[in-house]
């Protein structure tokens, strides 16, 4: 099975956060969750869910895992500020690999500086970010680019889980298993 990185902090939306994880161990996948400082425990801000971050993104490499999702919230706008999180996003959007992010998710894209000449989706307010990045934003449930998945909110959160999984085939992938053609273009 894969192993998926969920990037957290305080704040993020409880359900973009609980279905895509219950959607993805449900399916056999090892889930790790990181965020700025291992043993912090941050809480989703609808007060539904608390996780406690199992490792900071300064201390993993971007090639452990073979996926990284970003729920959305106010979480990605304050992990755009930590810079061993922005450092991972950048690194793992190199590897090819599956990357999802969901509602205000793309912040941390655009943060990393991986959005350029994509076609991607997000909660409407993120539209124009999206759009000054370089990026070229579509009003849909999923959008796919490349490994680049994202989708709007909450409602699309069942369509979003399923996108991810299908990427993911059901099982673990080697670093060469990924096509080239799934490589994100050079900034």
């Amino acid at each position: 099975m894969a192993t998926i990185a969920f990037v957290l902090a305080s704040d993020f939306e409880d359900s973009e956060f609980r279905g895509p994880y219950d959607a993805l161990r449900g399916a056999g996948h090892e889930v790790e969750i990181l965020g700025a400082r291992a043993g912090e425990v941050v809480r989703g801000k609808r007060g539904k869910e608390q996780v406690e971050i199992e490792a900071a993104s300064a201390d993993r490499a971007a090639t452990r895992y073979d996926a990284l999702v970003i729920p959305g919230g106010y979480s990605p706008d304050h992990l755009r500020t930590d810079a061993g999180t922005v450092r991972l996003v950048r690194d793992f959007a190199a590897t090819g690999r599956p990357l999802a992010a969901i509602c205000h998710g793309p912040q941390l894209l655009i943060e990393a500086g991986v959005v350029r000449g994509k076609t991607m989706t997000s909660w409407p307010s993120v539209r124009k970010d999206l759009e000054n990045a370089g990026a070229r934003w579509v009003d849909q449930e999923v959008a796919v680019d490349g490994a680049l998945i994202t989708s709007r909110k909450p409602e699309d959160i069942p369509a979003f889980a399923r996108t991810i999984l299908e990427r993911l085939g059901g099982a673990a992938r080697r670093p060469d298993d990924y096509a080239a053609s799934n490589r994100p273009a050079a900034p």
